[in-house]
């Protein structure tokens, strides 16, 4: 049986807290569950005591490299946040871990967001 929206986990990675609170919004008015943090090492941090169905993580943040941290996630889907624009050979590069299952360009379009995270949650 499929798991309702309810019940689904969105984590959100984002040094940017207005990016952070904008997600988190949108993800709960489409009934997810939400979990916030501000860091790759937050991030890897929380991920000990949850589960996500989904990570949003922004590429680029200060810290560990965000290229780092992901190769340390093993059980969850990624979906990149980016504010930079990637040649296809840059976005080939980062698709190759497994895990890394999007690209969400911001600023955002909240129906294309919404759209997008539909399809990569379920």
């Amino acid at each position: 049986m499929a798991k309702s929206p309810s019940r689904k986990l969105v984590m959100i990675v984002d040094d940017e807290a207005d990016i952070r609170s904008t997600l988190k919004t949108i993800c709960e008015k489409q009934g997810y569950k939400t979990v916030i943090c501000s860091n790759g090492n937050d991030s890897l941090e929380k991920l000990k005591t949850h589960t996500p169905d989904l990570i949003l993580m922004d590429i680029m943040m200060p810290g560990t490299p965000v290229k780092e941290v992901v190769k340390k996630i093993k059980h969850a889907k990624i979906a990149y946040i980016s504010v930079v624009r990637m040649s296809d050979a840059e976005r080939e590069e980062l698709l190759q871990n497994k895990n890394v299952v999007g690209f969400i360009q911001k600023p955002f379009d909240v129906t294309e967001l919404i759209k997008t995270l539909k399809k990569l949650v379920s």
